[in-house]
């Protein structure tokens, strides 16, 4: 049987024109060892699985010139991992690796990832060998937490500061990866995994490979990958959303009611129903249209609702939501912490309509 290889490892990038989402970065890289200036410290900072250790790998076969297929790097490219080798010694014992030119190519590579897990004493001992390498080394090191490490590494490396990938990316590269597979994936289900995975490609395929083992027939849909996810369907937002503009408590509550019967969070639902307001009011300026990440379908009911709801609502909404939020965690009944909620939500429209009532008597007077 042959062995199964995860998608993340699977399709792992070889070249920059396969990296996805970090345009700006490989750009940068390339015309940098295009043009024979590439500094001989880097430092690449960003969350994690956006490709900053896969953009390190490329970098060291490119000015090696190993053919990118090949695995020809074993000599000349070096992968300390600062999590777990974080002492004085261990950076001593790189530092004398270095003194020693490599055997073929033209340089040794070296990648510390997690370098900011490095204690103060060993970036200390790695200071000037980082401010002053031989000719043919390179240092390359990648962290998802920059702050933590000390301003002097910091002025002796280059910074290249990797982004969060955009949803639309991580879906179309998921979309890819189907296609490659003979796997029948439904558009709505891939956008779900790439929001699920917040930024994080290697998060994205690894939740892609779940649902491939969930699913049957090799079919990804929609309501399974919501199912095995534990994720609440767009629908129930926007059904409760209804209810609280018809000013209809009985049944917004019953809604609640199913949704926890199904086994979701209280606190998951105040989350998801927040930003299910915030997408109301994106959808009431052309402008701000952009800034919903949902697929055309759900973006047409968001479209749609948006006209039910005025400004007043949707913004005193959120800030009932946001409030809730904040306490949600030290409050003794949360489930009628959130009914509590959703009880000043479905009078809202009530309450304005008395302030502007109000306010004309005074106008009149």
């Amino acid at each position: 049987m042959e062995q199964y290889q995860v998608s993340a490892r699977k399709y792992r990038p070889k070249g920059f024109e396969q990296v996805v989402g970090q345009e700006h970065i490989t750009t940068t890289l390339e015309n940098a060892i295009g043009d024979n200036h590439l500094a001989q410290a880097l430092l690449f900072c960003g969350p994690r699985g956006v490709g900053k250790t896969t953009c390190a790998r490329i970098v060291a076969k490119m000015v090696n010139g190993f053919d990118q297929e090949k695995n020809q790097n074993s000599l000349n490219i070096y992968e300390l991992d600062a999590a777990s080798n974080n002492s004085v010694d261990d950076i001593r014992n790189l530092v004398d690796q270095v003194r020693f030119p490599p055997q073929h190519g033209k340089y040794k590579v070296y990648i510390i990832d997690e370098v900011h897990m490095l204690s103060n004493s060993a970036f200390n001992a790695f200071l000037k060998t980082l401010e002053e390498p031989p000719s043919y080394a390179i240092f390359i090191l990648a962290t998802t937490e920059k702050h933590k490490i000390i301003p002097t590494i910091l002025s002796r490396c280059q910074i290249f500061d990797f982004n969060r990938i955009q949803i639309i990316d991580i879906a179309k590269h998921l979309k890819k990866i189907a296609d490659a597979e003979g796997i029948e994936a439904e558009d709505e289900a891939l956008r779900l995994i790439a929001q699920k995975a917040d930024g994080a490609l290697r998060d994205a395929l690894s939740l892609f490979d779940l649902i491939v083992t969930f699913s049957a027939g090799n079919k990804i849909t929609y309501q399974e990958t919501i199912s095995n996810l534990h994720i609440l369907d767009h629908d129930y937002y926007f059904k409760i959303t209804s209810t609280l503009l018809q000013e209809d408590l009985s049944n917004s509550l019953l809604i609640f009611d199913e949704i926890i019967k199904k086994g979701f969070d209280g606190h998951l639902f105040l989350v998801g129903l927040a930003e299910h307001m915030r997408n109301l009011l994106v959808c009431q300026h052309e402008s701000t249209i952009k800034l919903l990440e949902v697929s055309n379908q759900v973006k047409e009911s968001y479209l749609r609702q948006s006209k039910e709801a005025s400004s007043s609502f949707l913004l005193t909404a959120l800030n009932i939501i946001n409030k809730f939020d904040q306490s949600y965690k030290s409050s003794k009944n949360q489930r009628l912490h959130v009914e509590l909620a959703l009880m000043k939500i479905a009078h809202i429209n009530a309450a304005i309509t008395l302030a502007q009532a109000d306010f004309e008597k005074k106008k009149v007077s």
